[in-house]
């Protein structure tokens, strides 16, 4: 055995060593929460969450990439673990060229290396389910190769396991929110970015439902050399978003809007949402144009899903209870009381505000480094009271897609009218066309919703 194959034998036998660590952390906290709720010791939270996520932050796999996308839904944890777990970071190192020649050759053949000009032994990045490698095809074009890390199935159940205990020890003494839809959500999403057959399709979908959009770019799949585990596309440059905090006014609004039509030209139109908006997941071209990538957790929504979304927009404008309460019904919440319809109002009231307000405006601010905060610790704090409510699992991403899109936009400082945007975009909106539309494109692409 090579050097680089005792290195990455080492790797995986540290991730299942660290696996059981965290588990022994967290059966240490649950005592620590039974401990104040049936002993009166009460337990300090801040510490409680740095320990948490020091703990996931070892693992660098699927389950820091839960502990990120909890932290970007402020509905599913306590406001002290949404702060900790804003902190985790996907900086898993790549796997080794033994590695890759082994996995490339299981995915493509003994001759993999034939159906490329040149193939990158660097990885140029590495997330928690796989890397990507820049290579070019015999005709030149430069392509994106996402290759999958072995038994990853395996690496998410375990996961999700992990999560169900960190869930179960939250509900133990706040139980402001049910999350047993937000696991099977997160479970199903994450089971679905294994199969990058599936995400192929979502690409080429994205590519279709955005082709009268020119500041928005999709990669093309290369068929013929992308598998289940394996999967190779066209590689679109652009500089990362961050590089644009300091640009003119005018250019920063202008990368905001294509931002705005690529996540939600999709949702109004088709009842689809790109469902990661991590700053990795796209870049800027010169001419201030979006690309947008990586279709591994997208959302399809019932056409009265989306319908809801508006109700509900009309009804906070107009002050309309019973026209709230039947969005909130048609999104899959039961039997609201008055106070938990004025709680969730709260939280509505702040993601729907920059469109609230006929005006040239940014769309709010930030607080201790996370988007919403001082809203979702008065939420949570206010349900506690009142009785909890359970997240239907639908409202996990599409929460999760306007917090991400607005912190994005606070980055960029972003001033525009908002209401003119968004009410342009609904302008005409009936539930039955979205509904004929969304079906017959998902039948087009071979996918059954």
């Amino acid at each position: 055995m090579t050097k680089n194959e005792q290195n990455e034998e080492s790797t995986l036998s540290n991730r299942i060593a660290r696996y059981g660590r965290v588990s022994k952390t967290m059966a240490g906290l649950a005592g620590r929460v039974v401990g104040e709720k049936y002993l009166g010791i009460e337990i300090d939270r801040d510490d409680h969450a740095k320990k948490l996520t020091g703990a996931l932050g070892n693992l660098k796999g699927p389950l820091m990439k839960v502990g990120q996308i909890l932290s970007t839904i402020p509905e599913a944890l306590p406001p002290e673990y949404a702060a900790d777990f804003q902190n985790l970071q996907s900086n898993a190192p790549p796997m080794g060229w033994s590695f890759v020649r082994r996995r490339m050759k299981s995915e493509l053949g003994p001759d993999w290396e034939t159906k490329f000009k040149n193939f990158d032994q660097q990885a140029t990045a590495a997330a928690s389910l796989g890397q990507v490698h820049k290579a070019v095809t015999h005709d030149g074009q430069n392509i994106a190769c996402k290759l999958q890390y072995p038994d990853m199935q395996s690496a998410i159940e375990a996961d999700l396991n992990q999560l169900k205990m960190i869930f179960s020890i939250y509900s133990k003494y706040d139980s402001s929110i049910n999350t047993t839809e937000i696991h099977a959500e997160l479970a199903e999403r994450l089971r679905e970015e294994l199969d990058y057959k599936l995400e192929a399709k979502y690409e080429k979908l994205y590519s279709h439902i955005l082709r009268d959009e020119p500041n928005v770019h999709v990669p093309k799949i290369i068929d013929d050399i992308s598998t289940s585990r394996l999967l190779c596309s066209t590689w679109l440059d652009g500089k990362k978003i961050l590089d644009f905090k300091d640009a003119p006014q005018e250019q920063r609004n202008n990368i905001a809007m294509n931002m705005f039509r690529a996540w939600y030209v999709p949702l109004y139109y088709y009842g689809i949402i790109h469902g990661d908006p991590h700053l990795g997941n796209y870049s800027v071209r010169p001419d201030n144009s979006i690309n947008l990538m990586d279709f591994g957790c997208v959302r399809i929504f019932p056409a009265k899903f989306v319908g809801g979304v508006i109700d509900l927009y009309k009804a906070l404008m107009e002050n309309d209870t019973s026209r709230a309460v039947h969005a909130y019904e048609t999104w899959g919440f039961e039997n609201l009381t008055k106070e938990q319809v004025e709680t969730l109002n709260i939280w509505a009231r702040f993601l729907y505000g920059p469109i609230m307000e006929d005006k040239i405006r940014p769309i709010g601010e930030v607080t201790h480094g996370i988007y919403g905060r001082d809203t979702a610790k008065k939420v949570h704090e206010k349900l506690r009271e009142i009785g909890g409510v359970t997240v239907p699992r639908e409202f996990v991403f599409m929460d999760r897609a306007a917090l991400g899109l607005g912190s994005v936009f606070l980055h960029l400082k972003a001033e525009i009218n908002w209401y003119r945007v968004f009410n342009e975009m609904i302008e005409g909106f009936n539930t039955d066309t979205l509904h004929q539309r969304q079906t017959e494109t998902l039948n087009k692409f071979g996918l059954i919703h």
